[in-house]
C-alpha cells in the first residue's frame, strides 16, 4: 500500500471513529503482508476515570476465542493424543448418553445439535449478569436428553460445544486451558497481552470496562455473572490479534494447522457448512473472507481476514451500541479501494414489502423486519443487505440467512444446510388460555403463566415477568429481554393444550408440559 493510499485509509477510519471521542469506543487494526498498517483507537477505556483507549488497552474478545480452542484441539491431534473424529464421550465419559454420536469435529463446526447452555439457563430466568458457577453450566448440559437435530445434519451455534472442547483440552493435556493456550500458542506467537480468564471477577492488567447503552445517549457498566471456558474466555488486543493473523497467514503453528482451521466440510446431505473450525468462511464482494465475531455484555469484536490478499481487519469495542462487523467491512472496503478483485456491491433492493412480522408454522419460528431493513429472529438484530443472487442476506457472522423478496403474503427464507422455510405475514391475536404451571425436565425449570405474563423458575433463580404475544391460536412469542438484546422464544401449543414446544435462538424443541391449571 502506497503512502497516499495509507493516508486515505487512515482518514476514513478516523472519520468512522470520530463520534466516539467522549464515550466508550473502539480500537481498529489493519494488517497486510506482515505489516501493521494501521492501529487506531478512539473513545474511553473508563468513563468513570475518563481514561482514553490506548495501544495497551485489552478487551474481552468473547467468541473470537473459539478459533484458539480449535487450534488447541488440532495441536493435541498432532501430538497423537486425540482425533477430531473421536466421540466427545470418549474423553468426557460422564456426559449423558444423548451426546453419544457427537464428535469433536461436530462441536468445532457447530453441527453437533447440542443446545446452547447460555440459552438453556436464560429459558430458566438466568441472564448473563446472574451469578452462575462452573458446576451449574455443566449441569445444564448434562440435563439434555435430546438434541436440536441429528449431529452433522444442520448448523446451530452452540457455546456448550466449545465449553466441552475446553474441558477435553484440559482432560487430555493434563493442563489448565489457560496454561495450554499460553505455552503452545500465545507465547510462541508473541501474544503477551492475550490470556484466558475464566473468572470474570479477577482483575486483568490493561482490561477496559465494557458498557451497555442506557436511555438517551447514556451508558451503564456491563455486569458479568457467567464463568468462561473454551467458548469465549480470552482477553486480547489489536496488536496480539494482528500477530495471530500473521501466524495464520504464514503457517506459524506448522503442520498445515492453519489450513485445517479454515477448511469447510459438508453436512450429511452434501450441502457445504460454511462454518469451519471456530471460523466463518464466506464470499464477500467476490473475495473469500474468513472471520469470526465476539459478543459479551459491553464488548464486541470483529476479526476478518482475506487470505488471498494477506489482509486482516480487527475491530474491538467496549461500547455495545456499536456494530464492529459492519465497521470492519467498511475498513476492508477502504483498504481494498481500487483493487480490481473487489467486485461491485450488489445493487440495492426495495425491501419495503418485507416490513412487519412473519411466522413459519412448520418450523415454529417468527421473524420481524423493520422499515430500516433490520431483521430480528428470537430478538437478535441483524441488518439485511442485498446478496449477489437477488435475495437479502444477513450482515451477521455465523448466521446463514437468505430471504427472497415477498410474493404476496409469503416470504421464502433459506437457512443452513439448504433448509428452506416459508414464512407468512403475521399479526397479533388474543393469546389462548395458558394459565397454570408448565414444567420442562431438560431445563429443570417451571414457567408459571397467568394471563399474558410468564414467570420462569429455573434451577438458579426466579426470573422477571415476561410477556406473551400470539400470532395464532397455537403460535406464541415469549418475550425474554436480556442484557444483549430484547430477545424472545417462539412456542407452539399442542392441540390438546397440555404441552408447549419452545424454540429459542440456539435451543430448539424443548417441551414444557402443563402440570396444573392454577398459579
Amino acid at each position: 500500500m502506497r503512502d497516499l493510499d495509507l493516508l486515505r485509509l487512515e482518514r476514513r477510519v478516523g472519520l468512522m471513529l470520530a463520534p466516539l471521542v467522549e464515550q466508550p469506543g473502539a480500537a481498529v487494526g489493519v494488517t497486510r503482508d506482515g505489516v501493521l498498517l494501521l492501529r487506531r483507537s478512539v473513545g474511553l477505556a473508563s468513563m468513570e476515570l475518563h481514561l482514553p483507549l490506548g495501544v495497551t488497552s485489552c478487551f474481552r474478545i468473547a467468541s473470537v476465542s473459539k478459533q484458539f480452542t480449535c487450534a488447541a484441539i488440532l495441536l493435541l491431534e498432532r501430538d497423537g493424543l486425540l482425533r477430531v473424529t473421536d466421540p466427545v464421550r470418549q474423553h468426557l465419559p460422564e456426559l449423558p448418553e444423548s451426546l453419544a454420536s457427537i464428535t469433536l469435529d461436530h462441536l468445532m463446526r457447530n453441527s453437533s445439535g447440542l443446545r446452547d447452555m447460555l440459552e438453556l439457563l436464560r429459558l430458566g430466568g438466568a441472564d448473563l449478569a446472574t451469578p452462575v458457577t462452573e458446576a451449574e453450566l455443566d449441569a445444564a448440559i448434562a440435563r439434555q436428553e435430546t438434541l436440536n437435530f441429528t449431529p452433522g445434519s444442520r448448523f446451530l451455534y452452540s457455546n456448550s460445544g466449545f465449553r466441552l472442547l475446553g474441558r477435553v483440552i484440559e482432560r487430555v493435556s493434563g493442563q489448565r486451558l489457560a496454561s495450554f493456550l499460553d505455552e503452545r500458542i500465545f507465547q510462541p506467537m508473541g501474544m503477551t497481552r492475550t490470556h484466558h480468564t475464566p473468572d470474570l471477577a479477577e482483575p486483568v492488567r490493561g482490561l477496559v470496562t465494557g458498557y451497555l447503552p442506557h436511555g438517551q445517549g447514556g451508558f451503564v457498566r456491563a455486569q458479568h455473572g457467567f464463568p468462561l471456558g473454551g467458548e469465549g474466555g480470552l482477553v486480547s488486543c489489536v496488536e496480539d490479534l494482528a500477530l495471530w493473523a500473521r501466524s495464520l497467514a504464514v503457517g506459524g503453528l506448522g503442520g498445515g494447522l492453519e489450513a485445517a482451521l479454515e477448511a469447510t466440510t459438508a453436512f450429511n446431505n452434501g450441502v457445504v457448512n460454511r462454518y469451519a473450525l471456530g471460523l466463518d468462511v464466506e464470499s464477500w464482494r467476490g473475495l473469500r473472507v474468513v472471520s469470526h465475531g465476539g459478543l459479551w455484555p459491553g464488548f464486541k469484536t470483529a476479526f476478518l481476514r482475506v487470505p488471498e490478499k494477506q489482509l486482516a481487519v480487527i475491530v474491538i469495542a467496549n461500547n455495545a451500541s456499536l456494530d464492529p462487523h459492519h465497521m470492519a467491512l467498511q475498513v476492508l472496503e477502504a483498504a481494498l479501494d481500487g483493487d480490481p478483485a473487489l467486485a461491485p456491491a450488489p445493487p440495492a433492493l426495495d425491501h419495503a414489502a418485507m416490513t412487519g412480522s412473519w411466522l413459519c408454522e412448520a418450523d415454529g419460528l417468527s421473524l420481524d423486519v423493520s422499515a430500516a431493513g433490520v431483521a430480528r429472529m428470537h430478538g437478535v438484530p441483524f441488518a439485511l443487505v442485498p446478496a449477489e443472487d437477488g435475495r437479502m442476506t444477513a450482515r451477521r457472522g455465523a448466521f446463514p440467512f437468505r430471504a427472497a423478496l415477498p410474493e404476496g403474503e409469503t416470504m421464502a427464507v433459506e437457512f443452513d444446510a439448504g433448509h428452506r422455510a416459508v414464512f407468512r405475514r403475521a399479526t397479533p391475536v388474543t393469546p389462548p388460555a395458558l394459565d397454570g404451571v408448565w414444567h420442562c425436565r431438560e431445563l429443570a425449570a417451571e414457567w408459571h403463566i397467568s394471563g399474558q405474563a410468564v414467570r420462569a423458575l429455573g434451577p438458579i433463580r426466579r426470573g422477571p415477568d415476561w410477556g406473551i404475544t400470539a400470532f395464532g391460536p397455537r403460535h406464541l412469542r415469549i418475550a425474554m429481554p436480556s442484557a444483549l438484546y430484547e430477545g424472545w422464544a417462539d412456542a407452539v401449543l399442542a392441540e390438546d393444550g397440555q404441552s408447549l414446544v419452545v424454540n429459542a435462538g440456539r435451543a430448539r424443541g424443548l417441551v414444557f408440559t402443563r402440570s396444573s391449571r392454577g398459579c
